[in-house]
């Protein structure tokens, strides 16, 4: 299982989109507050549909409380467009947390120290005048690839 982790996500759609992705991906999803929305918003039930009621969710009072849970994973990867290291070049195992900052600032620096460079990982930008990929899109790479390995990983077992 992959441990998907949003810090102080802000727009509900993108939420419930990655809500939906991990109940099709048996993924569990953290929440690290505060929300940029209510977590009854209505666009982000519209978006997560009928999926949240499978949804193996956590919400934590903030980051401390998140690394206080016995519920956290094993290992984080912290993506960002601020890291060097292609996400293509990292090996990914079950239990591992992929960890997302919000869509207005990404991650604070203190995560991003906390995490250290060898854990910080970027999905390649093909057309360096663009900022960013949208949040849910980048979760959504983000877990196939590592479903990816990990399903290729189980196989060779």
């Amino acid at each position: 299982m992959l441990h998907i982790i949003l810090y102080e996500p802000e727009i509900p759609q993108n939420t419930g989109n990655i809500g939906r992705l991990c109940a099709i991906t048996r993924s569990c999803l953290h929440l690290i507050h505060p929300l940029g929305f209510k977590v009854n918003d209505r666009y982000l039930k519209r978006s997560g549909m009928d999926y949240w009621h499978d949804l193996d969710i956590y919400h934590h009072e903030n980051w401390r409380g998140f690394l206080m849970s016995p519920n956290r994973p094993r290992k984080i990867w912290l993506f960002s467009t601020k890291a060097e290291t292609s996400f293509w070049t990292v090996k990914f195992t079950d239990d591992d947390g992929l960890l997302f900052g919000n869509e207005g600032s990404g991650c604070p620096q203190n995560l991003h120290a906390w995490v250290g460079d060898k854990r910080r990982v970027t999905i390649p930008h093909f057309n360096k005048n663009l900022r960013s990929l949208n949040l849910s899109t980048s979760v959504g790479i983000a877990v196939y690839e590592a479903l990816r390995q990990i399903e290729v990983s189980n196989l060779s077992e």
